[in-house]
C-alpha cells in the first residue's frame, strides 16, 4: 500500500499518561538516529493490523476494527464508569477536594440546551480536578418542582374526569408520589446520556427525608430570629392555579393590546369638569383609591385638592392628588391609582397612606366590592363595563397599545398583581452578609461584570414570599388553634406532635391543632442546596465535614439573584460559611440566528436527538467553546464540524495502531517505554521535527492546564484542536511517515513511534474532560492500559521545550507552504515530484537538510534532486523564487513544474478575458451618467473590482514574461 493511500489527513490530538524520557543510546553524536537493534528486539513497521489492546469485555471498540467511532458505545462506557467507581470521591488522595452541586433540575423535566451546557461545564471541571487528583464530588439530585409537578399530575387526573379537590391533600400527594416513582427519572437518565460523571449514590430529591427535616429547620430558626413573619402583601397571583408565584415564575411578552381613555367627573363641578385618564385595564377602577396628577401639570392644577367620582360606583369619591411619580407625557397625564392591583401603585398608596381596595377573588373573578359585575371573570367585566362606560358616555375612546404583559412560566395565564396573605423572609439583614463576601473576596463570581447585577439585587432587595397554595411541596411548619379565628397566633414546631404538645400546654389539653395549608416555595428548598444535602443541621454528619463549603456553584446568568444569591445569603445565615467559592454563569442557548429557542418559532434543538446524529462529544465539545456569561448560537454546522473532529481523532488512533508494535512485542514496548522527555537534555538530542512537536506540547499542556484553572473553557478548546489539527495532524504525522515508511532504520523509526505514542496520549487526556467517551476509547485501545483515561493522571506541567529548535522547524514548515503554494498555483500535478534548489546561510542549511527526507515528503519534491546551496543555482532566471523566511529561499525550475508552452497559452487566453472584463469595468466608471446616478456603494464595488482586476492582469502579464524567457533560454 502506498504512503498516500494510508495517509491520514486528519486533525490528531494527544495526549500522555506519564512522562516518557528518550533513550540516551539512541542518539549518538556521530548519528543521532541511527543504532543497531536486532530484528528479535523490534519489528520494522510494515503497514499491517495490530490485535488491538482492548480489554476482551465487548465495552470498548478499536480504531482497528471499526471505521469510524460508534456513538452507541457511549452508553457501555458510560455504566462501564459507573460500575468501577469512578465518580466517587477518593479519600485516599491528599488534596483539598473539589466540589460541585448540580443545580438541580425539575423532577417533571426533560433534557433541553439548557441542561446540556450545565452539565458539560461542570462535567468538564469535574473530569479536570479528578486527572489532577483531588477528591471529587458532584452531587447530583432533582427538584419536586411545585407548580410544574402539581400540574401535570392534575392533568393526568383530569384524563381520567378526576379532579384534586375530590381526591383530598392525602390522596393527592400519595398519587403524585406515584407519578414521581414511575417518571421521575427520566431527567436524570437523560443527564447521564451526556456522560455526567456525578456520584449517583448521593443522588438527592428535595424531598427527601433529610432535605425536608433542613427545610423545616431554617424555617424554625429564620423564625426565631425574627426573620420570618406573616402579612397581606402585593404577590404575583395565578388565578388558574390559585397561588402565589415567585417573580422568575413570571414571563413578559410584548402584546398587542388597547388602551382605554375614561371619564372621571369632577365632584361639585360642571359637565365639562372632568378628568380624562388613560388605563390597560379598565376592570380594576372598582379599586381605585385617588387620582393623581403632576405637581408641574398646569392642566390640572385647579382639580389637585378635590374628588373625582369613579365611574359606574355609584357615586364613590376619590381625592385628587398631586405627586412627581406621575408621568404627564403617557397618556393623558391623570393616573388612576388602583393599589390592590398594580405594583407601581401598591407601593405610591403605601408611601401616601391610602387605603388598599381588592376587588378581585382568587380565582381572577370580580368581588362584591364590583357592584353589578361581581361574579364575572376579569376579561368579561372589561368588555361588558366598556359598553356601559360608551352608554353613560363616560368612554372617551381606545386606541392600540403595545402591552408588556405578564404570562405564568407554568400555565400561560395572565398573572394578577393582588394583595394576599403570605409568609415573607425579611431580606436585607441576610443580603447584607452576602454582598460583604463578594466585597472581601470570599466569592467570586464568574464573569466579573456580573457582580454589578448581584450588587444592585441586594441592595434593593425586596422581602421574599415563600408561601404557595399549593398540595405539593414542603409543608409550611405552622400549626393554628381550631376553634380560634384568630391566626396571628401560631405555633411554630418540628412536628405535629411538637406542635400538638405546645399547644396543650399553652391552651390546655383538649386543644386541637391544624397546619398551614400552605407549601414553601421551591425556591427556599433549593436555597439550602449546597448544605442540606451534604446533611446539613447535622453539622457532625461526615459528608459535610469533608465537602463543605463547596468549590463550585455553575448555572445559568438569569438565576444569579432568584438562586445563587438565595443560597449564598442562606448559606452564610445557618453555616457562617459562604457556601461555595466560586459562581460560575453561563449564558443562553439560541439557534443559528441568535433567536431565543421556543417551540412558536419551531427552533429548538433536542440535545438527544443531537447526540444521536451527531454523538455526544460533538455536542459537548461545540457547547463548551462558548465564553462564560455570553449566550452561545447552536448551529447545525458547528455540530458538524465537531463532529468531524471526532472522526479526525479516531483516525489518529486508527494510524498509531497501524504503526506501533504488536502488544506482544515485549522489547519493541520496553524500548519505548524506556523513552522520557521530562529533561532538557534528552528534548535537544531529539530529531528537529520530534524536538519541535514534543516542544509545541509542553507548551500547550502549560497553557491549557492554566486555562482549565481561570475556567476559561473556550479557550481550552480552540487551544487543543489547534495544536491536535495544526500541528500534530498537518505536519508531525505527515513528518512521522518519512521516518517509518522510508527511513529503512528501525532506530528511526522507533523515535517516531515514540513521540507519537506521547504526544497522542497526552492529548487524550487534555482533551478527555470536553469528549469523554472517544477519547476514553481511543485510550482504551493503546496497548498497555494501566488504568483508564477518567481517572488517570493530568500531564506534568513545566516541562522542558526549546523555543529555538521550534523556531527552526518553523522555518521547515514556512518552506513547505511556499513549495506548496507554488505547485498549486502552477497547478502541479499532485503525484509529480519536482526539483528544488534550497539557498540559505549555512547554519539554516545544516538543520534544514538534515531533515532533507521529512521535506521531500511535505512538500512532494523529487528527493535525489534536492541541492542544497549558499547562492542562487546557474537557472535561477528559469526558476521561481520563493522567499519561505529571512535567509532561506527556493528557486523551482519551471520546465520541471509545468508544461511551458502549453502554459503559455493558456495564460495567454486568460490574460484576454481578464482584459475584456477590465475594460468592461473602466467604462463606466468612465461614464458621467454612472457616477452620478449610481448609489455610492455601487460606484465603490465597481471601483474595487477594477482595482482588483487590474492587479490580476498584470501578475499574469509578470508570470507570461517569465515563461517566455525561459521558453527562449531553454531554444
Amino acid at each position: 500500500m502506498s504512503l498516500h493511500q494510508i495517509a491520514v489527513s486528519h486533525s490528531f490530538l494527544l495526549s500522555s499518561r506519564s512522562a516518557y524520557t528518550l533513550n540516551p543510546l539512541l542518539f549518538s553524536k556521530r548519528n543521532r538516529f541511527r543504532i543497531s537493534l536486532s530484528h528479535s528486539r523490534f519489528t520494522s513497521i510494515k503497514h499491517r493490523s495490530f490485535a488491538v489492546a482492548v480489554s476482551d469485555n465487548g465495552i470498548f471498540t478499536s480504531p482497528e476494527l471499526a471505521k469510524s467511532f460508534d456513538f452507541t458505545s457511549e452508553e457501555r462506557i458510560y455504566n462501564w464508569w459507573l460500575s468501577q467507581g469512578y465518580f466517587r470521591p477518593k479519600f485516599d488522595w491528599e488534596s483539598d477536594p473539589f466540589v460541585i452541586s448540580m443545580p438541580p433540575p425539575n423532577v417533571t423535566g426533560s433534557l433541553h440546551m439548557g441542561h446540556a451546557m450545565f452539565v458539560t461545564l461542570e462535567d468538564i471541571m469535574v473530569r479536570y480536578h479528578r486527572m489532577r487528583g483531588r477528591p471529587t464530588l458532584w452531587l447530583p439530585g432533582t427538584d419536586h418542582a411545585g407548580i410544574a409537578t402539581q400540574l401535570v399530575v392534575e392533568r393526568m387526573l383530569a384524563s381520567e374526569g378526576i379532579k384534586r379537590v375530590e381526591l383530598g391533600r392525602d390522596e393527592f400527594e400519595k398519587r403524585v408520589w406515584e407519578w414521581k416513582e414511575k417518571y421521575g427519572g427520566t431527567i436524570t437518565n437523560q443527564i447521564k446520556r451526556l456522560g455526567a460523571s456525578c456520584d449517583w449514590t448521593r443522588e438527592c430529591f428535595t424531598l427527601d427525608e433529610q432535605l425536608s427535616r433542613a427545610v423545616i429547620e431554617a424555617f424554625i430558626r429564620l423564625h426565631e430570629k425574627g426573620l420570618i413573619y406573616q402579612g397581606s402583601y402585593m404577590v404575583n397571583w395565578s388565578p388558574k392555579l390559585q397561588t402565589a408565584v415567585s417573580d422568575l415564575e413570571v414571563e413578559y411578552s410584548e402584546e398587542p393590546g388597547t388602551l382605554y381613555y375614561i371619564k372621571y367627573r369632577v365632584a361639585g363641578g360642571s359637565r365639562s369638569d372632568f378628568l380624562t385618564i388613560a388605563t390597560t385595564r379598565p376592570e380594576t377602577l372598582f379599586g381605585d383609591v385617588a387620582i393623581a396628577v403632576h405637581p408641574q401639570d398646569e392642566r390640572y392644577s385647579k382639580y389637585v385638592g378635590k374628588m373625582a367620582i369613579v365611574p359606574m360606583t355609584y357615586g364613590r369619591h376619590v381625592p385628587i392628588i398631586s405627586d412627581k411619580y406621575v408621568d404627564k407625557d403617557f397618556g393623558t397625564g391623570v393616573l388612576k391609582i388602583s393599589p390592590g392591583h398594580d405594583h407601581n401603585d401598591y407601593v405610591l398608596a403605601r408611601k401616601l397612606g391610602l387605603p388598599i381596595l381588592n376587588v378581585m377573588n382568587k380565582d381572577g373573578t370580580l368581588n362584591e366590592v364590583a357592584g353589578l359585575y361581581c361574579g364575572l371573570d376579569r376579561f368579561e367585566a372589561r368588555k361588558k363595563l366598556w359598553s356601559d362606560l360608551e352608554e353613560t358616555d363616560l368612554a372617551v375612546k381606545m386606541e392600540p397599545h403595545s402591552l408588556r404583559v405578564p404570562r405564568s412560566q407554568r400555565g400561560g395565564e395572565v398573572i394578577e398583581p393582588l394583595v394576599s396573605k403570605q409568609w415573607f423572609v425579611t431580606m436585607q439583614p441576610l443580603a447584607e452578609k452576602a454582598l460583604l463576601a463578594v466585597e472581601k473576596g470570599e466569592l467570586t463570581i464568574i464573569p466579573e461584570r456580573f457582580e454589578k447585577i448581584y450588587n444592585h439585587w441586594l441592595t434593593n432587595i425586596k422581602d421574599w414570599c415563600i408561601s404557595r397554595q399549593l398540595w405539593w411541596g414542603h409543608r409550611i411548619p405552622v400549626w393554628y388553634i381550631v376553634g380560634n379565628d384568630c391566626e396571628e397566633e401560631y405555633i411554630v414546631a418540628r412536628s405535629a406532635e411538637e406542635a400538638l404538645m405546645r399547644a396543650r400546654d399553652k391552651y390546655g389539653k383538649d386543644v386541637e391543632v391544624y397546619q398551614d395549608p400552605d407549601v414553601l416555595d421551591t425556591w427556599f428548598s433549593s436555597a439550602l442546596w449546597p448544605f442540606s444535602t451534604l446533611g446539613w443541621p447535622d453539622e457532625l454528619a461526615e459528608d459535610f465535614k469533608r465537602f463543605y463549603p463547596t468549590t463550585m456553584l455553575e448555572t445559568g446568568h438569569d438565576i444569579l439573584f432568584f438562586w445563587v444569591a438565595r443560597m449564598v445569603m442562606m448559606g452564610i445565615e445557618f453555616t457562617g460559611t459562604v457556601p461555595f467559592s466560586y459562581v460560575y454563569l453561563h449564558g443562553l442557548i439560541r439557534d443559528s440566528q441568535g433567536r431565543k429557542m421556543s417551540k412558536t418559532l419551531g427552533n429548538v434543538i433536542d440535545p438527544l436527538d443531537t447526540i444521536k446524529e451527531f454523538g455526544t462529544d460533538a455536542l459537548r465539545f461545540t457547547l463548551a467553546l462558548g465564553t462564560s456569561g455570553q449566550d452561545l448560537n447552536l448551529s447545525t454546522e458547528r455540530l458538524t464540524a465537531n463532529k468531524a473532529f471526532t472522526n479526525k481523532l479516531w483516525n489518529a488512533g486508527k494510524f498509531l495502531l497501524q504503526v506501533l508494535p504488536n502488544r506482544d512485542n515485549v522489547s519493541g514496548w520496553q524500548n519505548i517505554e524506556a523513552c522520557k522527555f521530562n529533561t532538557e537534555g534528552y528534548l535537544l538530542r531529539l530529531p528537529l521535527p520530534e524536538c519541535w512537536v514534543v516542544s509545541k506540547l509542553h507548551m500547550l499542556i502549560d497553557a491549557v492546564t492554566e486555562s482549565y484553572n481561570k475556567f476559561f473553557f473556550g479557550d481550552v478548546g480552540r487551544e487543543i484542536y489547534d495544536f491536535f489539527w495544526g500541528d500534530f495532524a498537518d505536519w508531525y504525522i505527515e513528518a512521522s511517515k518519512a521516518r517509518i515508511y522510508h527511513s529503512g532504520d528501525d532506530s528511526v523509526a522507533l523515535v517516531a513511534q515514540t513521540v507519537l505514542l506521547y504526544v497522542f496520549e497526552n492529548i487524550l487526556k487534555l482533551l478527555h474532560p470536553f469528549m469523554p467517551f472517544v477519547t476514553e476509547e481511543l485510550w482504551q485501545a493503546l496497548p498497555n492500559r494501566r488504568e483508564a483515561l477518567i481517572i488517570s493522571s493530568w500531564p506534568q506541567t513545566a516541562l522542558p521545550r526549546s523555543t529555538d529548535l521550534v523556531k527552526r522547524f518553523e522555518n521547515l514548515q514556512a518552506l513547505t507552504r511556499a513549495i506548496r503554494n507554488a505547485r498549486a498555483e502552477y497547478s502541479v500535478e499532485p503525484a509529480k515530484r519536482v526539483t528544488a534548489s534550497i539557498v540559505g546561510s549555512e547554519e539554516v542549511i545544516q538543520y534544514i537538510s538534515e531533515e532533507k527526507e521529512v521535506l521531500a515528503l511535505l512538500s512532494k519534491l523529487d528527493l535525489d534532486n534536492i541541492h542544497f546551496a549558499d547562492s542562487p543555482p546557474e537557472d535561477a532566471k528559469q526558476s521561481v523564487h520563493l522567499i519561505a523566511s529571512e535567509g532561506l529561499e527556493a528557486y523551482l525550475p519551471l520546465a520541471d513544474m509545468v508544461d511551458i508552452s502549453a502554459e503559455v497559452q493558456r495564460l495567454t487566453k486568460r490574460l484576454s478575458k481578464m482584459q475584456t472584463e477590465y475594460e468592461g469595468l473602466k467604462a463606466r466608471l468612465n461614464s458621467p451618467k454612472f457616477i452620478e446616478k449610481a448609489p455610492k456603494d455601487v460606484v465603490r464595488g465597481v471601483q474595487e473590482k477594477a482595482a482588483e482586476a487590474e492587479e490580476k492582469i498584470n501578475l499574469t502579464k509578470n508570470r507570461l514574461a517569465l515563461l517566455k524567457s525561459t521558453v527562449m533560454l531553454l531554444q
